[in-house]
């Protein structure tokens, strides 16, 4: 059996709107004996809120199964002194961190969100505040770099810009954290017990999902649901090894192919 990690936002739900028979996609994997890991890049609630949202949906799932960027970031920014541009929601995914106003050893930039809080995080005062910092000598580091993420509404611009705009400014690379990091997905596998090359990635995003993926060793299949584009899929060199409708066609992939 297979060792499978799931993206979450465009997978299994988008804006909080189940995926119709994710729930019962999640229950077969499971009874198949598949081993399961829910990875997201998911910057606007706690790992806890995220999971108490997906058992109100029906999915099954345990809290040490759902692994996020800010839990993440905890680890790799331990005995760092940080400040934080992320959602309020995620501070408590955080507490072990040092936050700080100034005097920053590293700078950490979260996504965006579709509440007005997004303009409160990204003010221009914030990113300036960020800049100085970094032109001092912190670091910079982000939960993740996306262009965009599909809500039920579209497409949203997500915090990447802002990233990309403090690189230019400061003269900098930013560390990603999440999804597409190497580290982010061999840290799934490694709380699996997994082998990278028996594992597979599930999700929307051809670059942050199946390229990130592929690039750490993992087999991968990719959902025409959430962020799914044919004319991105057509561009792009990377090449999911299968392509589903949905998670609910998954399990009876999976069983056909492997």
């Amino acid at each position: 059996m297979a060792a499978i990690l799931l993206d979450v936002d465009g997978v299994l739900h988008v804006s909080g709107e189940p995926i119709p028979g994710a729930a019962a996609a999640i229950r077969r994997l499971r009874e198949n004996g598949h081993r399961l890991r829910f990875v997201t890049n998911t910057t606007t609630r706690s790992r806890s809120q995220l999971a108490g949202e997906l058992r109100a949906q029906g999915i099954e799932l345990e809290y040490d199964e759902v692994q996020t960027a800010a839990e993440a970031a905890a680890r790799v920014l331990s005995g760092k002194r940080v400040l934080a541009m992320t959602m309020h929601a995620l501070i408590a995914d955080l507490d072990a961190l040092e936050l700080v106003g100034e005097g920053a050893d590293a700078v950490l930039i979260g996504g965006a969100d579709e509440t007005p809080e997004t303009n409160l995080v990204f003010s221009y005062m914030n990113l300036a505040r960020a800049w100085a910092e970094l032109e001092a000598g912190a670091e910079l580091y982000c939960l993740h770099r996306n262009r965009w993420w599909q809500t039920k509404e579209g497409p949203m611009l997500d915090s990447g810009a802002f990233v990309a705009g403090l690189e230019y400014a400061a003269q900098v690379e930013a560390t990603v954290i999440g999804k597409p990091s190497s580290a982010y997905f061999a840290a799934a596998c490694e709380a699996l017990d997994a082998d990278t090359e028996m594992t597979w990635m599930v999700g929307d995003d051809v670059e942050g999902d199946i390229a990130g993926a592929q690039g750490t060793g993992l087999r991968t299949v990719l959902v025409r649901t959430g962020k799914f584009r044919p004319d991105v899929v057509e561009r792009s060199r990377t090449r999911p090894d299968g392509i589903v409708s949905s998670i609910s066609q998954l399990p009876e992939w999976l069983e056909e192919h492997l």
